[in-house]
């Protein structure tokens, strides 16, 4: 049997070796060797080499390997009541019989990884509904980051899809409150990126300038209110995909994220110390024609927030936050 495999925004750029001992467990890269000369490993449908780097929304087939004995399975499903599966099923903002989207919390991580028992990935059963396959993440919010995340209900879907994110159709907006304001209030941060990977971690840093392995990377940001010299709320657009960027270019800018751990420890007393990033708006053509935009209503550590620092209320005017042209 063949599994499919697609490549997230978080994994563009990625060598496609990386990516498979990450994503399919068992896999070896003397394995992966073997299977790239014998051609049994495609990316859309073509051969390709260890070094070969993803884009966003490829699709990597690869066949099923028969893990030890001892070795855990590929998807680790959690086991849900019907209290939980209810939690669940109140996140989603929109639903057809192609797609779902939701508003996912903070600290709920997309998918598994090290550490990770609790995952969205391993919950998606519950959200099958009369559906003949299992819903597919189309894309990956950070764990602390809340706020939009589609899901395809069919293959047909998440093809779709993941090509609509390859190419400039695809519009996202996060709302983050920044601590400090910058000195420019609106404009594009283009800072290269280089991914360093640490031990159970990973995180992205400025690139040295001349780095082979520097992925481009570009933001476009607004400041839509302040509060003095100390917080601002911005609006940021990532323009390119790449992992934490638009942590990264915060910090970079002198203005971490309140909230963020990682990324300038940038923790203020009187603000919850979760992540202050949300991923508020998402614009994107439907895979069975037309555009779909959604919002998502802020998480309450953020309104608290918003509220605190007298920000005008951003769901006051109950904009429409579904659209379907």
């Amino acid at each position: 049997m063949i599994q499919e495999i697609l490549a997230g925004e978080a994994d563009s750029e990625s060598r496609l070796d990386r990516f498979l001992r990450k994503n399919v467990p068992g896999l070896t890269q003397a394995m992966i060797q073997k299977l790239l000369r014998t051609g049994a490993i495609r990316v859309d449908g073509k051969r390709a080499e260890a070094n070969t780097r993803l884009a966003a929304g490829a699709l990597v087939k690869v066949p099923n390997i028969t893990p030890p004995a001892k070795m855990p399975k590929q998807r680790h499903v959690v086991a849900l009541d019907e209290g939980q599966i209810r939690d669940l099923q109140a996140l989603i903002l929109y639903k057809d019989d192609s797609v779902l989207v939701l508003n996912k919390p903070a600290g709920l991580a997309s998918q598994g990884g090290k550490g990770i028992a609790v995952h969205l990935d391993g919950m998606l059963d519950a959200l099958r509904y009369d559906g003949d396959e299992r819903p597919k993440l189309v894309h990956r919010l950070d764990r602390d980051t809340s706020g939009i995340l589609l899901l395809a209900r069919t293959t047909k879907a998440a093809r779709t899809l993941a090509a609509g994110f390859r190419g400039r159709d695809v519009e996202k907006i996060y709302w983050a409150l920044l601590w400090g304001v910058p000195p420019v209030l609106e404009g594009r941060i283009d800072l290269p990126l280089v991914r360093v990977d640490g031990e159970g971690s990973s995180r992205a840093e400025p690139a040295e300038k001349g780095d082979k392995d520097a992925d481009k990377a570009l933001t476009a940001y607004k400041i839509i209110d302040y509060a003095g010299k100390k917080f601002a709320w911005a609006e940021m657009q990532p323009l390119t995909g790449r992992m934490h960027q638009l942590r990264a270019h915060a910090l970079a800018l002198g203005t971490p994220i309140v909230g963020d751990a990682a990324y300038g420890a940038a923790f203020a007393e009187g603000f919850s110390p979760q992540l202050h990033l949300h991923a508020r708006r998402l614009t994107i053509p439907h895979p069975d024609g037309g555009t779909l935009s959604v919002e998502a209503p802020l998480p309450a550590h953020m309104k608290q927030a918003f509220g605190h620092l007298g920000f005008a209320n951003p769901e006051a005017a109950k904009p429409k936050r579904i659209e379907r042209k």
